[in-house]
């Protein structure tokens, strides 16, 4: 931060960089292991009407959502002696990982309706917990540097560790959990294998977890402390938070912009193991493989992101990065509609769609890297024109809109489902095919428009290189200041 942690030396230790993005490397191991496998498991394996395993998903994202901003504003405001970020940190793990092995451990034979009660708790439960642990971690990366393209390297650390976990999580579940048996040629349709599968990935994501926030603790002193003229949490002043962050423009256009976009990938995420089994028909041996595309274009992404900011800055580079993974994503599938691409039983198939996983993973973390450095480069600005430190309520509030919207997004994921007659406990190469070119009609060319909405807005991104310069400069003389 200008003044903390980057005052002295704008560039931050490598140590420092992955200790604290382990912290976002575990958020991904249980959000992946609930976003990627419990619909379908509430759906197909349990028997819950998709519409209901939908709904859960969707409540347990709106309170979260809501939740976000109102833990962004009390850690802003919050003075202890382990800083503003710290004591949350230390508090939220182990009910994290209890959260996520009840997800999975439902007590047998339970009603649908005291099913989805169950269900609905726990990843309520499991939500709001991260977010007491996420949003003040990530927070820090924005005090962690005052200098343009640092920033951009600290999330785009934050960003690898993050979205290597996703699709190393998928592939291990996948190879270890869900692998084919004689009984399950399908794994993923295998119940005795989600229990372990929880267990394990909590214990992973407690471990990351207490991992980040024990070995960033050497930067509490060097973060900003808490004005004397800030005033404490309270319900009229977090209001007063969340509308000047709502004041400036930028963030403003990309809090529309990630509406749009969390819509997209809502909508995907909630069919993506339905189309991978059904409509393309691949086993989990062969989806495990779409993991490792996505892990070499993370890896890419890592390395030019930064680069990309510092030639076309940061808001051309999210609209650019957002259009093409909203298209990119849908050309197989679209392929396929129109006659030109057969099941995965084609031997050109299966490297089609890695190659196209591989692409669109280095624009869906282009597009995560960019976003995140603009907010900091945002709360500099607010820091200019409202006298403190906001980035716990930028984060959240733009992390509210994403969970509110891709809520809605798994919402209409289930309903789409039912609308289409999808059936329950189906089998591979027996479902109607009209019923899977109506769902492949959701997945590819309905959910593409959200996307290209979402690339509009973030287009109107107005802090130029030269205007974070500029609001740097005005920074520090500020705090070369008296008092």
């Amino acid at each position: 931060m200008i003044g903390g942690v980057g005052s002295d030396d704008t560039r931050v230790p490598v140590r420092t960089k992955a200790v604290f993005a382990v912290g976002s490397a575990a958020e991904n191991v249980a959000l992946t292991a609930v976003g990627g496998f419990a619909l379908f498991y509430y759906n197909q394996v349990l028997g819950m009407p998709a519409t209901l395993a939908g709904l859960a998903m969707s409540v347990s994202l709106i309170l979260d959502g809501l939740s976000d901003p109102i833990i962004g504003s009390i850690s802003d405001r919050t003075r202890h002696k382990l800083g503003r970020r710290h004591p949350f940190m230390y508090v939220a793990p182990i009910p994290i990982a209890l959260s996520l092995i009840a997800i999975f451990n439902p007590p047998a034979g339970l009603p649908h309706l005291w099913l989805f009660a169950w269900f609905t708790s726990f990843v309520v439960s499991l939500r709001v917990f991260m977010a007491i642990y996420h949003t003040p971690h990530l927070a820090m990366a924005a005090e962690m540097s005052d200098d343009f393209a640092e920033r951009s390297r600290v999330l785009s650390w934050n960003a690898l560790f993050s979205y290597l976990a996703a699709p190393v999580t998928s592939f291990v579940a996948l190879s270890t959990f869900f692998k084919a048996t004689e009984k399950y040629p399908r794994g993923v349709l295998n119940p005795d294998a989600y229990s372990p599968f929880a267990i394990s990935a909590a214990l992973v994501g407690l471990l990351f977890l207490f991992i980040s926030a024990w070995g960033t603790r050497h930067l509490i002193p060097r973060m900003t402390a808490v004005p004397d003229h800030v005033a404490k949490f309270s319900a009229s002043e977090f209001f007063k938070d969340v509308g000047a962050a709502l004041a400036n423009k930028s963030y403003l256009f990309m809090l529309i912009g990630f509406f749009f976009i969390s819509l997209t990938n809502g909508l995907r995420s909630g069919l993506q193991l339905y189309i991978q089994t059904f409509f393309w028909e691949l086993t989990s041996e062969q989806i495990r493989w779409f993991m490792v595309a996505t892990m070499a274009g993370f890896f890419v992404s890592f390395f030019v992101t930064a680069r990309v900011h510092m030639r076309f800055g940061k808001g051309f580079t999210m609209a650019f990065a957002i259009a093409l993974f909203s298209v990119l994503y849908a050309i197989p599938v679209i392929a396929r509609m129109a006659g030109l691409l057969p099941d995965a039983s084609d031997p050109i198939v299966l490297p089609i769609l890695m190659l196209t996983t591989f692409v669109t993973s280095i624009f869906a973390a282009m597009m995560s890297i960019s976003t995140m450095s603009a907010l900091a480069d945002i709360a500099d600005e607010n820091e200019l024109r409202f006298g403190r430190r906001q980035e716990g309520v930028l984060y959240a509030t733009r992390t509210m809109f994403s969970k509110i919207d891709i809520a809605i997004g798994q919402f209409l994921a289930g309903l789409a489902l039912d609308l289409v007659a999808f059936p329950t406990g189906a089998k591979p190469g027996q479902v109607d095919h009209e019923t899977l070119m109506h769902l492949a009609w959701i997945d590819g060319p309905i959910a593409i428009v959200p996307g290209l909405l979402s690339a509009y807005f973030y287009a109107r991104f107005r802090i130029t290189r030269a205007v974070f310069e500029e609001n740097k400069r005005l920074l520090a003389e500020r705090r070369a200041q008296p008092s």
